[in-house]
């Protein structure tokens, strides 16, 4: 357990030393017998996962992610200096089916809290619309080793349920609920940060419902399937240069097809994202006479983000959506 915002007593850094700072969990019975010795350390895949941990655990945890801002998270690769951390700590929190190496470290690992947020709401199958599904996955069948060894098939559904805030607040009850239960002397505050939480994510919901209202076309068209959910959610049509796997490079018969819908629909940008190469995004833009703009799907924050957070993120993907779509 990782001691760094309480004040410990003599008597309990003694009794620390003595076993182990990896052998206490924050919900253990010595844990509590000592007058709670340090916070609920939580170990988040990548980004998403991370701010939920700190938003619901507040002063009570100690969050480490497992994914570094500017890394883009399907491409990571649990270090055995990672998977030591994983051992020490109190909860892991991730998303199963989007990073198989965090999948795999997890389940070998002895930590006695594991919370997977793709087992607390529903994953629909996403993809490329308009039945290129199918394209896409004979495209995956015949991938190298690296498409193997970074495990794109995201079986169960597509994973990126944070960027549909009525999911990620699914989300958000469930880890609360998981916090309460794992480290049950702050169980009040978890479940009044987790009710604030829900409370934002439902006031961003709105905002999208409100602000996408009143639009001129429906359809918008993005680097790789990352928004599904979103578009679901809000009654649009994602069409990807690529699947799921940002890395996918597209057909020329699906280049060839997202020209011809993109003037079919009245499409007027093609959004890329901070973390993966915008090439492809701009030699479309460039074929078609399309704009391009940024539409993260908050994998990370950098200093490429346009916000600090999570919802600050998503405001400016609301702007750039409403501007695309030509909502009013």
């Amino acid at each position: 357990m990782n001691v760094r915002r309480r004040h410990i007593s003599t008597v309990a850094l003694a009794a620390v030393a003595a076993l182990g700072f990896g052998t206490l969990t924050a919900c253990s019975s010595d844990s509590a017998a000592a007058g709670d010795t340090g916070t609920f350390d939580v170990v988040a895949s990548f980004y998403p996962m991370a701010f939920l941990a700190e938003r619901i655990g507040g002063e009570h945890v100690h969050v480490t992610s497992l994914t570094q801002p500017g890394q883009e998270p399907h491409d990571l690769e649990i270090s055995a200096r990672q998977t030591a951390q994983l051992e020490e700590s109190d909860a892991a929190l991730y998303l199963k089916g989007l990073q198989p190496s965090v999948d795999e470290a997890i389940g070998q690992s002895p930590i006695a809290t594991k919370i997977d947020a793709a087992g607390l709401t529903s994953l629909e199958e996403h993809g490329t619309e308009a039945g290129h599904d199918e394209e896409h996955e004979d495209e995956h069948a015949h991938e190298d080793e690296h498409g193997d060894e970074h495990g794109h098939e995201h079986e169960g559904g597509d994973p990126h349920i944070w960027l549909d805030p009525v999911k990620y607040a699914e989300v958000a009850e469930g880890v609360g609920k998981a916090f309460q239960k794992a480290d049950p002397d702050h169980a009040a505050d978890y479940r009044a940060n987790t009710a604030a939480l829900v409370k934002d994510l439902k006031a961003l919901d709105a905002k999208f419902r409100t602000g996408l209202a009143d639009r001129e076309t429906d359809v918008f068209v993005t680097t790789h399937a990352a928004f599904g959910h979103l578009a679901e959610r809000y009654g649009l049509t994602e069409e990807a240069i690529s699947g799921l796997d940002p890395d996918t490079e597209p057909s020329g018969a699906r280049v060839k097809e997202l020209q011809k819908i993109a003037k079919e629909d009245g499409v007027t940008t093609v959004f890329y994202e901070t973390l993966v190469s915008d090439k492809t995004a701009k030699t479309l833009a460039g074929d078609t006479g399309l704009k391009t703009d940024v539409l993260d799907p908050v994998e990370g924050i950098t200093e490429k983000s346009r916000g600090e957070d999570y919802f600050q993120v998503m405001e400016a993907n609301l702007t750039a959506l409403r501007t695309a779509l030509g909502a009013r």
